[in-house]
């Protein structure tokens, strides 16, 4: 009879262990393939880039003067806050790359009145000037691309452009220019750029605006940005 039961136990005992190894296999799965599932997910999102490496650097007047948002050719008032027109288009970059920001900042207090400002940049061009920078970039090396971003002053870039060109080395990078204007487009200032940065890639096909359609501009922004392949 002890006999007979302790078969009983025993048998009673080998079942549950089966059982028990068939719901741990049964539970490991899920766990196994939502490890595999997430690990591809992380991949196909590295593979996206999530604009890491791109850079948009711009200079615009309304933040390095005592600019006047109503009276100012330099400002348009956006969701009630007052902006530079160059930094509105980087603004609009940014949203389509997911790139970083960077505000080129001098030491300069430009004229907010546009008849002072035209006079002070023509001055600064005829004395080949170069604004102290007070913004500075960190980690350059991290970007691959870097948009840049203007106004174009008398035919040419302001000329804290060329404090920010000689002070990086955008060797082996990628420069994608955009800029805004009253009717001089980009004039030479792209050759420039090459000029400047002559190890670097420059993009011929900029995205230039004139000042007075910037607020509009998004659309053009996002067609340009797809023909570029962003």
């Amino acid at each position: 009879m002890k006999k007979k039961i302790r078969m009983i136990y025993l048998t009673a005992v080998m079942l549950s262990s089966v059982i028990f190894m068939g719901c741990s296999k049964a539970s490991d799965s899920p766990t196994e393939k939502t490890t595999i599932v997430q690990e591809e997910t992380d991949a196909e999102a590295a593979d996206a880039g999530d604009g890491g490496n791109i850079l948009i650097a711009y200079f615009a007047v309304a933040e390095n003067s005592d600019v006047d948002a109503v009276s100012s050719a330099s400002v348009n008032v956006t969701d009630g806050e007052a902006k530079g027109l160059v930094r509105i288009l980087a603004e609009n970059i940014q949203e389509r790359t997911g790139g970083d920001l960077f505000s080129i900042q001098t030491s300069v207090d430009y004229p907010g009145n546009i008849d002072a400002l035209i006079d002070y940049a023509a001055g600064e061009q005829d004395e080949s000037a170069r604004p102290e920078m007070t913004s500075h970039i960190e980690n350059l090396e991290q970007y691959d691309t870097v948009f840049i971003g203007y106004p174009n002053w008398w035919y040419d870039m302001p000329m804290v452009m060329y404090s920010f060109f000689e002070e990086y080395d955008f060797s082996g990078k990628t420069i994608i220019p955009f800029n805004s204007h009253n009717g001089s487009r980009f004039s030479s200032t792209i050759d420039i750029i090459e000029e400047l940065e002559p190890e670097a890639t420059v993009i011929k096909d900029g995205f230039t605006v004139n000042q007075s359609d910037v607020p509009d501009a998004m659309g053009d922004i996002a067609a340009w940005l797809d023909e570029l392949g962003y």
